[in-house]
């Protein structure tokens, strides 16, 4: 069959949903290669991922799907299997993760095509380069730098119609319209600690606490700092031999892989919100 489509349906719980959604499917010839789903106790909304192989073009299963839609007043989406997302990615000074992402791209791991690196300091202008992506900087030393940075994010979001934004240890807080504006569209990394510690050099302090657990967490960016829906999460084991700089590396290697896993699921459709919770078909 010619077109690899993925489609996301999400509503209000009810019986019949995976029928009428398989009838559509069928009407067009279309062939169920992969299929998800998952009814929510909590806030009884159901959630649906299915990929389907057909000769039928995407626009006639839209217009299959469109009863179904109404019917179940559904949040509806299909996209071309594998189809790279868009993605701008926001940087500062620290590499790791910006290396990860691209180098991963590269590699055709993750989904996506990045246009423009966008950085408030020069640090990674040449890393960018050397994976074929264009850089720009646009420093952010007071308040009204600042807005022109986030004023410059909405542009390349417009010029490029870019679906994901990535906040690769990209070291500001992001204002409240900002993050209204791409709502479910800017994914984020921090490290996680237990216990947490927040601040300057929270190595050190996980150091001088003799923590046992470090690792990462990807989540949507919100007006609340990192307390987005969570995406993913990783955790690495350490013990009281590992120095601040040991530390602060296997922290650093669990934020690129987190986040780099994070970028994929999006790209793959996999995310789906529920309230301040996400759905995860991985």
């Amino acid at each position: 069959m010619g077109i690899h489509s993925v489609i996301t349906f999400r509503c209000a719980d009810g019986p019949g949903i995976v029928h009428a959604i398989s009838g559509a499917i069928v009407a067009v010839h279309g062939n169920i290669s992969d299929s998800q789903q998952y009814s929510s106790p909590d806030t009884g909304m159901f959630f649906m991922r299915v990929q389907v192989d057909s000769d039928a073009s995407q626009d006639d299963l839209a217009a299959a799907l469109a009863p179904v839609q109404a019917r179940f007043d559904a949040h509806l989406t299909i996209d071309t299997q594998g189809r790279p997302a868009r993605t701008l990615v926001l940087v500062s000074t620290a590499p790791h993760v910006l290396n990860a992402l691209l180098s991963a791209q590269r590699a055709g791991a993750v989904p996506i095509e990045v246009p423009l690196v966008l950085g408030n300091h020069p640090d990674l202008a040449d890393m960018a380069r050397f994976y074929g992506v264009g850089f720009e900087l646009v420093p952010t030393p007071d308040a009204p730098a600042k807005a022109a940075f986030e004023a410059r994010v909405r542009e390349v979001v417009r010029e490029h119609d870019i679906e994901l934004v990535v906040l690769a240890r990209y070291m500001q807080i992001i204002s409240p319209q900002l993050c209204a504006d791409l709502a479910g569209r800017m994914i984020n990394i921090h490290h996680s600690f237990l216990p947490g510690f927040k601040g300057a050099n929270p190595y050190r302090q996980a150091h001088e606490r003799g923590v046992k657990l470090i690792g990462a967490t990807a989540h949507f960016v919100t007006a609340d700092l990192d307390e987005g829906p969570i995406i993913e999460q990783s955790v690495v084991r350490v013990n009281h031999t590992k120095s601040v700089e040991e530390l602060r590396q296997l922290g650093a290697d669990a934020e690129s892989v987190t986040l780099t896993h994070a970028v994929r699921l999006f790209a793959e459709h996999r995310i789906l919100l529920d309230g301040i919770r996400t759905v995860i078909f991985d």
